[in-house]
């Protein structure tokens, strides 16, 4: 997972391997966030859209694209 950051948001689409629906935290809400998972980053992309999770009002980010890690 990736480290800490003040933003929350919630991810979807993606792998069958990634759970829809993930919260996770972000320093900027400004462009696609990268998030490191298993052995590479799975890329995702602001939708525009927000949805309530415990009360909370998140920006929903859509999965775009996987990159694996360079060695």
């Amino acid at each position: 997972m990736i480290a800490m950051g003040s933003l929350r948001i919630v991810l979807t689409g993606g792998p069958d391997r990634l759970q829809d629906g993930w919260v996770e935290e972000v320093d900027s809400l400004d462009d696609k966030v990268k998030i490191s998972f298993a052995s590479g980053y799975e890329h995702f992309s602001p939708t525009g859209e927000v949805t309530e999770v415990d009360g909370a009002v998140l920006p929903v980010f859509h999965w775009c694209a996987r990159t694996e890690i360079a060695e």
